[in-house]
Formats: C-alpha cells, sequence, structure tokens
C-alpha cells in the first residue's frame, strides 16, 4: 500500500489541521510505503515572503515529525527538494483541461481574495495531481476541502493512461471519520482557518495552555446549557468534536459524560484535553528545531528517498509521451 498527502506551509497550523491532516498521518503510515510533503512549491501561487517561506517550510517539517512521522518509517520532505513534481506538472498540464480548471472550488475562493491572480494558483491543482501521481499512490489521507482536487487528480491519471497506455496508479481519497471539519470558535459555520480566522477563531497548535484555555472559554455556543449535538447548536458541536479529538472519546460518549453539566464546565474540560494533547507534540517540535542540522539531514534523507521512488514514473511519462532518452 502506498500512502501520499502533502501539506502547505503557509501559515501557522490550527487544530483543524491537527484533526483532518496529522493524527491521520501518523496513522497512515501504518498502512505500507507512506510519502508525505511539505508542498512548498504550492505556496508561491498567492503573495508570500521568501524568507517567511523558508522558516514556515522548516516549521512544518518540525511539525510533521513532532506529530508522529517516523523519518525511518515514512518519506517525509520538502517538495521543491524534488524537481520531478515541477516536471510532471507540466507533463500533466497537457491532459488537464481548462474547464477543470475553471470548476475549482478553490481557485474561485482564493482568486477572489487577491487584486492580482497568478497563473500558477489556477494551475496548481495540476501540480497537486502530480506530487500525488508521481509515487503510484492508491491513498490520499485528505481534509474534506481537498475531495475535489483528489478528484480531478484521479480523472487526470484515468486520462493519462487511456491516451498513452497504463502508467499510474488510480488514488483513493480517505477522510477522517471524525474531525474532518473543525469550526471556528468565533463563527462555528465556518471551518477553522489560519487565513479567514480571527486569532480568537482559531486554536493554534502552538499556542501555550493559557492562551487555549483563553480561546475555548470564549468559544461561541447557543443560549441553551445541554452538552448535544443538534439544530442551531453549532458551537457546542463544535466543541464536542474537539473533544472528541483531544480525548480519543467519540462524540455520543462525550454527550453522555457531560449530560447536564453546562456549559462552563464543558468548555473548562474541552480546553484541558486540548492542552494534554499539545503540550507533548509542542515539546517535540522545539526540540526538533532547536537542532537544525537534524532537521535538515532527516529531510536530506527524505528528498534522496523521494527523488529515487519518483524517477521511474517519470521515466515512463516522458517516454509514452513520446520524447526521446536523454543522450
Amino acid at each position: 500500500m502506498r500512502v501520499f498527502s502533502g501539506i502547505q506551509p503557509t501559515g501557522q497550523k490550527t487544530f483543524g489541521n491537527y484533526a483532518g491532516g496529522f493524527r491521520q498521518y501518523a496513522t497512515t503510515q501504518e498502512l505500507g510505503q507512506a510519502f508525505f510533503c511539505v508542498v512548498d512549491m504550492h505556496s508561491i501561487t498567492v503573495p508570500y515572503d521568501p524568507a517567511e517561506l523558508r522558516n514556515s517550510t522548516l516549521d512544518l517539517a518540525a511539525l510533521l515529525f513532532a506529530t508522529g512521522l517516523d523519518p525511518e518509517r515514512s518519506t517525509i520532505f520538502v517538495q521543491s527538494h524534488n524537481p520531478a513534481h515541477a516536471e510532471a506538472a507540466w507533463l500533466l498540464a497537457a491532459v488537464a483541461s481548462f474547464g477543470e480548471m475553471r470548476r475549482m472550488t478553490q481557485f474561485k475562493d482564493k482568486s477572489a481574495q487577491h487584486d492580482f491572480v497568478s497563473a500558477g494558483l489556477f494551475t496548481y491543482p495540476v501540480l497537486m495531481a502530480a506530487d500525488i501521481l508521481l509515487y503510484q499512490t492508491e491513498q490520499v489521507p485528505v481534509g474534506d476541502d481537498q475531495r475535489q482536487h483528489v478528484e480531478l487528480t484521479r480523472d487526470i491519471a484515468i486520462r493519462f493512461n487511456q491516451r498513452f497506455g497504463a502508467t499510474f496508479t488510480i488514488p483513493k481519497p480517505v477522510f477522517p471519520t471524525s474531525g474532518s471539519r473543525i469550526m471556528d470558535l468565533q463563527d462555528p459555520v465556518h471551518k477553522m482557518s489560519t487565513s479567514t480566522s480571527s486569532e480568537m477563531g482559531r486554536l493554534l497548535l502552538v499556542d501555550p495552555p493559557d492562551v487555549v484555555r483563553r480561546k475555548i472559554r470564549a468559544a461561541v455556543t447557543d443560549t441553551g446549557r445541554e452538552v448535544a449535538r443538534g439544530a442551531g447548536k453549532a458551537g457546542i458541536e463544535n466543541l464536542i468534536e474537539i473533544m472528541s479529538v483531544a480525548s480519543g472519546e467519540s462524540p455520543d460518549a462525550i454527550e453522555e459524560r457531560y449530560r447536564g453539566s453546562g456549559y462552563g464546565s464543558f468548555k473548562d474540560a474541552v480546553a484541558e484535553s486540548v492542552i494534554a494533547l499539545l503540550g507533548p507534540i509542542q515539546e517535540r517540535f522545539r526540540r526538533i528545531r532547536e537542532d537544525p542540522a537534524e532537521l535538515d539531514r532527516m529531510l536530506a534523507q527524505g528528498a534522496l528517498k523521494a527523488r529515487e521512488a519518483s524517477a521511474p514514473t517519470l521515466s515512463q511519462m516522458y517516454q509514452k509521451m513520446g520524447f526521446p532518452p536523454p543522450a
């Protein structure tokens, strides 16, 4: 079983990123041969600061290791360290259509936020397809917001195989059974986001305990007192979901345990569960970032493994598309 997933280094990562991504990664690396990629080339499709990109890329890599990825068990690498991704994206652009790109929901959303819309923002789903297909990926653990992009990847792979002959494995997206959509603490009908949530609306993985307590205590709920999911209870439902991710309990069990307790005491319990989860992660993160030579070594090891694993697929692509072999 081959597994691939990538995550952009833009912005500080939230509890939603952990729920929908990081915790899946640590689980899915047990399924077989796993590839986890910091997709820094995706981050240049919107205005950015080069120094910030470099630092956030290393922060994210350290966070991947801190949340449970094992460099001996998995291939953890930075996208720009493997040139095959950019090459494969150009080749796959020949079998992706303008209409497919235009229908991408994330392009519509992100392009509306900027005066300058780069061509890279329009075509980056093809780069994402290259990321996945280069490794003959069978499963792609992703959050629900990436469903459309994985479907496009499947369409591109099928079309390439039909036109040029069997080349790619058709990947299957795998979504978390819970915690896939952690919502904004201040606006619980919208997803928690580094870019669109307010400071109090997003729960960051690096938030210290006092900040976690303050944000969760201030989380928007309804006017009732019952710790239960249901119509009109988006805020408390979100806190139940956060508690479920942090504690490992099912939402049903949480509702039963906190029946009649009221929102105040429940918020305190949610905060302490989150703090207990994040404490060891934050400590491992600090230790890794304080040893840049070791982080560089682990990423270099991952890049070498990634280049070796992707080379046969890229070679097949060139050969089947009609390019002469290199001299």
